[in-house]
């Protein structure tokens, strides 16, 4: 991975980590959790229309062939991942859900065995192993004393899926797109079914907090269009798997975040889950992949080639 890649996906697995914080800020200061979403995903359309329309930039749209890949995609990467993430979040901690989105790359790796054919050695299926170790240690830990799992757990594990197919099948739309131009479209498409939460909207925002109602500006802001943005020009630059490795330093600042901020810290359970799991992701992708670099140089291409679903 190039150096303007690692820094972008650094920046924006540091803007993204505290999303979740800033996710419970809003919520215990009196949003519901639909409303939430529709507020952040509102800011974020206006910048990106904003941004389009502004006098000398070039914004093409969609070419036909491309727009039912563009609505699926933004359906399982917005739509199911911000449902699933902030309605996860009434139940768990903001440090937990980010050590279970922290899980992506291990997801990612699934898909790439199934998808692409890449194969794995003996340590790479040992760390795969090791990693949904983590991912049981991280969800028994939400249980307090009676090792039970929070229904949130499931719900957050669904976005991190949703997120590493995400991530992996936008990959070759950057061949006819920018970076900007695709992430507006995805925004745009997936703010669309949130208006479903319309009702009630303006009433929900005069009755939360200052706190509340700040977070959400900064979540519409940074989490949501401008990390959004950076991580599609990280993609850009370099392959889906090595800048997905990077998400492994989410879990890390979700929770050095929610400790400044909230004072919540997950289980000591969940944490020694999130070490697992964290360390089964650099297992696999540093040690346990057979034939990466011919897979690497493949998968922009490959991806779409193999599965015909978008």
């Amino acid at each position: 991975m190039n150096t303007k890649a690692l820094t972008l996906a650094l920046f924006t697995v540091a803007i993204w980590g505290s999303s979740f914080a800033a996710i419970s800020a809003s919520l215990q200061g009196g949003y519901s959790a639909g409303h939430l979403i529709l507020v952040r995903f509102l800011i974020a359309s206006i910048i990106f229309l904003v941004i389009a329309l502004w006098p000398g930039v070039k914004f093409q749209l969609p070419q036909k062939e491309d727009i039912i890949k563009i609505v699926i995609l933004g359906f399982i990467g917005i739509n199911i991942y911000h449902l699933c993430v902030t309605f996860g979040q009434l139940s768990i901690s903001a440090g937990t859900a980010g050590m279970l989105i922290g899980s992506a790359p291990i997801f990612t790796t699934i898909i790439a065995i199934i998808v692409l054919k890449e194969r794995l050695g003996r340590i790479g299926w040992l760390g795969l192993a090791f990693g949904f170790v983590g991912i049981l240690l991280i969800a028994l830990g939400t249980g307090g004393s009676s090792l039970g799992i929070s229904p949130g757990v499931f719900l957050v594990l669904i976005a991190a899926f949703s997120t590493a197919i995400f991530f992996v099948y936008q990959k070759p739309l950057f061949i006819k797109y920018s970076a900007i131009e695709l992430t507006a479209y995805f925004t745009w498409v997936g703010t669309i079914p949130f208006l479903f939460f319309a009702p009630g909207l303006f009433e929900g925002i005069q009755h939360a907090t200052l706190e509340a109602n700040l977070s959400a500006i900064y979540i519409g802001i940074f989490p949501t269009a401008i990390a959004y943005l950076t991580w599609a020009m990280a993609l850009s630059y370099s392959e889906a798997s090595s800048v997905s490795n990077t998400l492994y330093l989410e879990p890390v600042v979700a929770i050095i975040v929610t400790w400044i901020w909230l004072q919540e810290l997950p289980s000591t359970l969940s944490i020694v889950g999130g070490l697992v799991a964290i360390s089964s992701v650099i297992i696999v992708n540093f040690y346990g992949k057979k034939n990466q670099l011919k897979l690497s140089q493949q998968a922009p291409i490959s991806t779409y080639d193999k599965i015909d679903i978008l």
